[in-house]
């Protein structure tokens, strides 16, 4: 391909509205342009990258056995409103209304239609097990789309969806999605992780993400590499601490603490550091407040809170005026302390000597409080994220903490659909049984962005060479006044795409140094550089994208370099 058919323009400064390295860089290499919030055209060299992505995908499905169709973008909202999630999926969920005044909804996943098709099409035991996916554009209405394609609204995704006769079947279709997933990653050379994970709102009985390591990564991964542990942070355990505690011999004392309302001013007021301190959060009950007490400097888990019984769905902080209601004390100053309320207390609370704690009262704190001559030495459960060295679940090793992007889900999804919409088949004994179902997600796009976050440097792309839009790029050194450049670089790129390698020749009359700067930026893996230098010495100039340092090759060594 000669560069100036492309109808690319890089940019040279970054755009002032791309917040991440992936954002930057696909802008500024020409890969995408913004149609509007969360909206992006993908341009001819962003799309080549995409499709490898896709392809790369589409092979190690095929591979397992899966089957690929293709189903309705657009969905009526019957389906959902069977399922039960046409009012639960909230405000993701893109609604219209057709010429006759009917809802649909525009696809963010395809459970109910895909149930819809099994309901219709299956009947005994002997078709399955099934999977079926499907490479498609699907739609979430997100209320701040941002990072460029990494979280837009609309974007391209692989989701497939498993058919099964019992659980038995069900976790081997599973497993052998697990193994598709990582193989194809493995191919996009991606460094990855498998974590345990939340089913969200697809629901189901089991799900696991698979993660992108890089610094950007918006999850938390606790792993342990003694255990060969991964989870995302949400579901990670915190374990209750077996060593006897040492009590403080000092006895709690009241202590006048005006304008301290958060941990960071009353630590600066008492010179302590906030694992010193506990914080009594009051969350939303169905009938009133709940408390939960934890370490100054540990944070709460939502998902782990979610478990507690009354409490409200979703969970959320009470406001200042329901702690007034409840409590009849000042917000910023509450306390575990004969507060009055159901009170829950995080493991770590219990292993702490002494702490300090609000007193109920405006402007006031007790210190030296004691967990159990004070609070009564209560049972506690696991309610905060875990952290860089808690023990990892099984005891054998200290947890490590990653960022990571996730670019794949799975699920068993269980009985979940195929009950809600009647969708079953005959056993072997004639009777009808609802199918069980798994559902794997993969965000094409998405997987884009990731690669760039963990494979780039201050002059741009990396690309991993099975996703890369193309292996080399030819650079002839003023070619429009050299014959010989011309003809030594037209040569080894007609030879070059007569052995199937995919080839970018720089035609540009520009000078050197911006194509150099180019080949950088749009991260093609190998860069040749033909020269009338080189050509007097039988030699060119060889440089990998990942290198600091060219070599000067001949021809037919280059050439093994880039066929190998």
């Amino acid at each position: 391909m000669f560069y100036s058919k492309l109808g690319l323009t890089t940019i040279k400064e970054n755009p002032s509205d791309a917040e991440i390295i992936s954002h930057q860089l696909m802008l500024r290499a020409g890969l995408i342009r913004k149609l509007s919030a969360g909206l992006y055209t993908w341009m001819p060299i962003g799309l080549r990258v995409l499709r490898k992505v896709e392809n790369i995908v589409r092979e190690e499905m095929n591979n397992a056995g899966a089957q690929e169709l293709l189903m309705p973008a657009v969905q009526p909202s019957s389906l959902w409103e069977e399922s039960g999630r046409w009012n639960e999926y909230g405000s993701l969920l893109l609604r219209i209304k057709d010429r006759h005044n009917r809802d649909y909804c525009f696809g963010p996943t395809h459970e109910e239609v895909i149930t819809d098709i099994a309901r219709k099409e299956l009947r005994s035991h002997k078709q399955l097990p099934l999977n079926f996916y499907q490479i498609q554009t699907k739609f979430r209405d997100e209320i701040r789309p941002r990072f460029g394609v990494m979280r837009a609204r609309e974007f391209l995704m692989k989701d497939a969806y498993s058919f099964h006769l019992d659980q038995d079947s069900l976790e081997q279709g599973y497993n052998l999605m697990h193994e598709t997933y990582s193989k194809a990653f493995e191919r996009m050379g991606l460094e990855f992780r498998v974590v345990d994970a939340d089913s969200g709102e697809i629901g189901g009985n089991r799900s696991q993400e698979f993660h992108v390591i890089a610094d950007s990564g918006e999850d938390a991964i606790a792993y342990c590499d003694e255990e060969n542990y991964a989870a995302n942070i949400e579901l990670t355990p915190t374990l209750k601490s077996q060593a006897k505690i040492v009590k403080s011999k000092k006895r709690k004392e009241k202590k006048h603490t005006p304008n301290t309302k958060d941990i960071a001013s009353l630590c600066k007021l008492l010179k302590v550091e906030p694992k010193d301190t506990v914080k009594t959060l009051l969350l939303k009950g169905e009938k009133k407040p709940i408390a939960v007490v934890l370490r100054g400097d540990h944070q709460l888990n939502i998902i782990k809170a979610a478990k507690i019984s009354g409490i409200s769905l979703p969970v959320t902080m009470a406001d200042e005026k329901e702690i007034k209601k409840s409590t009849g004390y000042d917000f910023g100053y509450i306390g575990p302390i004969d507060l009055g309320l159901e009170i829950y207390y995080d493991h770590a609370v219990a292993e702490m000597p002494s702490l300090i704690c609000g007193a109920n009262e405006k402007d006031y704190h007790f210190v030296d409080a004691n967990f159990s001559d004070d609070l009564g030495n209560p049972d506690t459960i696991d309610l905060r994220n875990a952290e860089v060295g808690d023990p990892s679940p099984n005891g054998r090793g200290k947890l490590s903490v990653a960022r990571g992007i996730e670019v794949g889900h799975i699920f068993q999804l269980g009985t979940k659909y195929s009950q809600a919409l009647k969708a079953s088949v005959q056993d072997d004994s004639g009777k009808d049984v609802p199918l069980s179902m798994g559902c794997y997600g993969i965000g094409i796009s998405r997987i884009v962005a990731a690669a760039i976050e963990q494979n780039h440097d201050e002059s741009g792309i990396i690309w991993p060479e099975n996703i890369a839009p193309y292996k080399v790029i030819i650079i002839p050194i003023n070619m429009h006044k050299s014959k010989k450049v011309e003809t030594a670089a037209l040569d080894l790129y007609e030879f070059l795409k007569n052995q199937n390698i995919e080839v970018l020749f720089d035609d540009r009359k520009i000078r050197p140094g911006i194509q150099f700067a180019d080949a950088e930026l749009i991260g093609i893996p190998i860069r040749i550089v033909i020269s009338e230098k080189g050509i007097t010495n039988n030699q060119i100039e060889f440089r990998s994208r990942i290198s600091q340092d060219s070599e000067m090759l001949s021809r037919e060594e280059a050439i093994k370099r880039i066929i190998s």
